[in-house]
């Protein structure tokens, strides 16, 4: 795949920016490029090629492997190979698995190369309306503030459109902007922030603040999870603002197996105020 250009430079994004960026860049890209808003000859090529570049960039481990081979890892008649199904390795609490599922990067063959309808992500950000000859007649549009956990975990809200009581049931991952198509209307969601938990696409980032003496000795700390509460090793000598990743404690892929992972950034906490005793103990660990 020598002539395709690199997804990123499509995008107009670098290799450091987040998950967030990216999809913002493919709002913006794909919006002025749609075929039936742009006239130019080359609009719906560039257009399935900014999806293109959306559909790898927008999921992790496809991100991973572009970032480590490039075009070349999607392109079947590559051969790429060397990892073994269901490769693991350990790093202090918690277990790190790579599995091939029958190919080298952990996606079925069905994704190298086999991209998706892009006008399908498309409307999956837009929904239908807007314009585009696409898609079929408008249909009214209600935006629903929802609950953090409900974005996540799922579940169902009860409202009232044109007089009718009506159930809508939120899927676990949705996220802004996520839209459900119904009969007669479509629902979008606005998610509330949460008081602990940050979102990341489908990662979740979390503060845990831990005093001084911890940070030196080491504990064991159990922390809330949008599931379940964990158990995490603070190990000795851990600094302030080290990562702990817990795998697939984030947020469930919307509409596929799997999630995302949950990151917890230890904050050391310094005592502002000491006991002439602690003083004490301080000084002679400065001296030591």
């Amino acid at each position: 795949m020598p002539d395709k250009q690199d997804y990123y430079e499509l995008l107009g994004v670098t290799r450091s920016s987040s998950a967030e960026e990216i999809k913002r860049a493919y709002r913006k890209k794909a919006l002025e490029f749609h075929p039936d808003k742009n006239k130019s000859s080359d609009a719906e090529k560039v257009f399935k090629q900014i999806n293109e570049a959306y559909e790898v960039l927008s999921d992790s481990k496809k991100r991973q492997t572009y970032d480590q081979f490039g075009h070349a890892a999607f392109d079947p008649a590559s051969g790429f190979g060397g990892f073994s199904k269901g490769q693991t390795y350990r790093q202090g609490p918690f277990s790190y698995t790579y599995s091939s599922g029958g190919s080298p990067f952990g996606f079925g063959a069905e994704d190298l190369g086999g991209f998706s309808d892009p006008f399908e992500i498309f409307e999956s950000f837009f929904g239908q309306g807007g314009g585009f000859g696409r898609r079929g007649p408008s249909k009214p549009h209600y935006s629903l503030k929802v609950d953090f956990m409900d974005a996540v975990r799922g579940g169902e809200v009860t409202v009232v459109i044109s007089g009718k009581e009506r159930k809508i049931k939120v899927p676990a991952g949705a996220d802004d902007g996520t839209r459900v198509r119904y009969q007669d209307f479509d629902v979008s969601f606005d998610v509330k922030p949460h008081p602990v938990f940050r979102r990341d696409g489908n990662d979740i980032v979390s503060e845990l603040k831990i005093p001084m003496v911890d940070a030196v000795l080491g504990r064991d700390i159990e922390v809330e999870t949008v599931e379940s509460p964990v158990k995490i090793r603070i190990r000795p000598g851990t600094q302030s603002n080290t990562l702990i990743r817990l795998k697939d404690k984030g947020v469930p892929f919307l509409n596929r197996r799997g999630r995302g992972d949950h990151y917890v950034r230890i904050i050391v906490e310094i005592p502002e105020r000491l006991t002439s005793r602690q003083r004490e103990l301080m000084e002679e660990f400065r001296t030591n």
